[in-house]
């Protein structure tokens, strides 16, 4: 690796799959920007939610997939969110992967996921069913597509005062709700923070990572481990009240 690529990594350990930056000298590279893809019926939406969430779930009973491979990439994983599943793998010569994961409902756990970021860009689809939100939070506002004639919906939003910041400061957070039946596409820029929490049973994304290889070895990581490809920006998960899907 060249001392350039080295220059560019986030990381302080690579492997690190809990690490966490200061949340008061922390900002943003860029910005999130998020389409409305489209609206189903109630029912189309759950059929399309459950197949999904089925598969992720079938591939966490699975011995090829929660060891191993050839290529040493174990394909089913978890993250603070929700139970994932590598759908296509990087290999050489073609760089990205897609992830599909199958969320928790902050509800019934009664904790949140913590604001977070990514060292490469992220690209994700998320996907609701029948009585199912997702509240998407970042410290940047998001970039909201809205094309007259083809946007099918505007988003609720809301700013809010992020939880558990260091006593004496305090961090703007903002707040996008994914309504339920519905798809919204989310572009995330590397080192941008984020986060997912959805409210109800049936919330899936659809993830593309255009630069897993490439975030591995710049990195210096070990692996295709989605935790270490991750910074986060507080010590520990909340309980669902911060991240209920009303403002204050």
């Amino acid at each position: 690796m060249t001392s350039t690529a080295a220059a560019q990594t986030m990381k302080a350990q690579p492997d690190d799959e809990n690490e966490i930056h200061d949340l008061v000298a922390f900002q943003d590279t860029g910005r999130c920007r998020v389409t409305p893809v489209l609206q189903l019926p109630a029912d189309t939406a759950q059929i399309i939610t459950d197949a999904l969430r089925a598969i992720v779930q079938a591939a966490h009973k699975t011995p090829a997939t929660t060891t191993a491979d050839a290529d040493g990439i174990v394909r089913a994983q978890t993250f603070e969110e929700g139970d994932v599943y590598m759908l296509d793998a990087p290999y050489d010569g073609y760089f990205a992967d897609r992830y599909l994961m199958d969320f928790y409902d902050v509800i019934d756990r009664d904790i949140c996921s913590r604001m977070h970021l990514h060292t490469g860009l992220r690209f994700v689809r998320m996907m609701t069913g029948p009585d199912t939100r997702i509240r998407v939070s970042s410290l940047t506002p998001f970039e909201v597509t809205d094309i007259a004639g083809v946007t099918p919906f505007v988003p609720e939003q809301f700013v809010d005062d992020l939880p558990d910041t260091p006593e004496g400061h305090r961090r703007d957070r903002h707040n996008l709700i994914v309504p339920p039946n519905s798809w919204v596409d989310m572009q995330i820029p590397r080192g941008t923070s984020h986060q997912f929490n959805a409210h109800g049973p049936h919330a899936v994304i659809d993830s593309v990572h255009p630069e897993e290889s490439i975030e591995t070895f710049r990195e210096r990581m070990t692996g295709y481990k989605m935790m270490a490809q991750t910074i986060f920006l507080a010590d520990e998960q909340p309980p669902s009240g911060s991240c209920a899907l009303d403002a204050p």
